[in-house]
This record gives C-alpha cells, structure tokens and sequence, in this order.
C-alpha cells in the first residue's frame, strides 16, 4: 500500500555523517518518489533554503545545517521494508562483522544488493530497516544479485571515502570461490582480457570481452579438481561488472549455475541430482583496513549449504 506524507514544510537538520554530500544529492534522499526535475525546480526558485539562505544545487551541506523542505508530497513505496519479513530478520544474523563505522554482511544468494529489476527492495533497504537509527548506511562496493557472499557497507561517509580508496589503489582483496566445468590448468594464474557492457534489445546487461574494452584483470587458483569441474578461487584485480565470469567462460570453463555465460545442460544436470541450479560464486573474504592507522582485517563467509552440497555430490 502506497503511504502518502500530507505536504508541509519541514525543517531538518544535518548530522554529522551527511555532511559533505551536495544538497542535490541529500534531497533526493530524503524526498522520497520527488522526480529529480521536481527537486531541481524547487532549487531554482528558491523553495529550498539552508540556514534560511537560498543554495544552489552543488551547495555541499554542514553539520548542523538547517534545510527548509517545501511542501511536496513524497512516496515512501519502495523503500518501505516490513521489519518483520523474514528475509530482512534473516539478514541481522547474516552480519559476519560490525563496528560503529561498517558492517560485512554474508548476502544471500537472489537478492539484489539495490531494490528494483523487479525487487522492492534489496540489501541496502532492508539493512536500514533493520538500523533505523542509523543516520548513513551506503554500499562500499556490490555483489551480483546471483551471487552470495562478503558485502561491505559503510556507516560513515568518512569510511566509505576510506574503503573507496582502497578499492581504487587496490588495496583491498576480495576473494571467491567458483566451480567452473573442466579442469582448470594449474599454470592459468592470471586473465587479463578487456571487457565492455552490452545492452541486448530485451534490456538485459551482458559483458563481452573486445579490444575496446577497459581493462580487467583476474587472478585464479586451483583449490580442488573433480572429474569433470575445478573448484578455484578468483581475486579480481579490477572491479568490473561480471568480470570473474565472463573471464572463466573466456578461458573456456564456465561458471556452473550461470545463466549468462554458462551452459544450461550442466544446469539442468545438477538440478536433476536434486543440487541447486543457482550460480556457483560465492565471495568468501574480504582483506581491508577500517582506518589509516589500523591493521587490516580479513573477514571470511562460510559456503551456503547448497553449494557446499554440490562440493559433497562431486566428490564421491
């Protein structure tokens, strides 16, 4: 059911972790279903008003700033989580770690990191509906929504600066595990194929190795053989989007359960052992440091229980 605020003007004050952002960017957050051109309208004509001055839209908010909200009406529709649905109740025993800066959350497979692509809601939705009281909480990097495994969220804009440079210098490891069909060759240790996003006709998103690409590189190991599939661990160097992939399916071994760049035989064949079909990609660690002067810390999530499964099916 669509929740509706009667307009009025509100009078809101910035905390410490929203400083910094532009003013833009803070009404759009807190105006929720405001279309953007509405919310740039309202900057223009002055409707919107910090410290009673007019801004304009690249005004970078204070703490202790207070923000005038014109009368509008808002929609709190999709990001309206039930605290009580069992999946979000499920997430508060997913989190792997947790300090007053962030939290590594063990993600579950099917559930999208963001609300929509047919979600009402994802991760992030749900994790603020369990912390209520959280005044900032943003993802640090993202997970496929196929894939499960180690999510780091921020809790202060100052840490999510922090983890975003360590991403970009490359200092954080984050590291999977896979099950891909064949052998893997011991000696393939590194994949440095350039990759670019597609957008087909149906809207799906797919990515394709071309000269033209950026460039991506992925580091592999073999962790254990089987008959007929490799389980290895991937570290991607580079962060693009399904790059670990569309590497292996580059190098001629497919992810298993993949329903982009796999094999739905192989699919069909687990699922018919009673295994599950899903994508096998699980991110298993994370390495990062959670401030300058700290160590890094290594925070791990175990298998689920159904690709552990798959792991017991094959080694008989």
């Amino acid at each position: 059911m669509n929740s509706e605020s009667r307009p009025k003007v509100q009078f809101v004050e910035v905390h410490a972790e929203e400083a910094g952002q532009r003013i833009d960017n803070f009404l759009l957050k807190k105006l929720k279903g405001v279309p953007k051109s509405h919310i740039y309208k309202m900057l223009r004509k002055g409707e919107v008003r910090v410290n009673k001055g007019r801004i304009k839209a690249e005004y970078k908010i204070k703490e202790g700033d207070s923000v005038r909200l014109p009368p509008v009406k808002t929609t709190n529709t999709a990001t309206e989580v039930p605290v009580k649905l069992n999946i979000v109740q499920e997430l508060e025993s997913a989190i792997l770690y947790e300090d007053k800066r962030l939290i590594v959350l063990n993600k579950p497979h099917g559930m999208a990191v963001h609300g929509g692509s047919g979600m009402s809601f994802g991760v992030i939705e749900a994790l603020r509906a369990l912390r209520p009281e959280a005044p900032f909480l943003e993802l640090v990097h993202r997970l496929d929504r196929d894939t499960s495994g180690c999510l780091l969220i921020a809790k202060k804009r100052s840490t999510l600066r922090f983890l975003h440079e360590q991403l970009q210098k490359k200092l954080m490891s984050k590291q999977y595990w896979a099950l891909v069909e064949g052998k893997w060759p011991a000696k393939l240790k590194h994949i440095d194929f350039p990759l670019a996003k597609n957008h087909l006709k149906s809207g799906e998103r797919v990515v394709r190795v071309t000269e033209n690409g950026k460039p991506s590189l992925t580091s592999f190991n073999v962790v254990e053989v089987f008959k007929n599939f490799s389980l290895v661990s991937a570290e991607p160097v580079t962060g693009r989007t399904h790059q670990i992939r569309v590497h292996a399916q580059q190098a001629g071994h497919p992810l298993v359960g993949d329903p982009k760049y796999g094999n739905d035989d192989v699919t069909e064949q687990f699922k018919r052992q009673g295994l599950s079909g899903r994508l096998f990609l699980h991110a298993y660690s994370l390495t990062f440091k959670v401030t300058p002067e700290d160590k890094a810390i290594r925070v791990e999530a175990p298998l689920p229980a159904d690709l552990q499964k798959t792991l017991e099916y094959l080694r008989r």
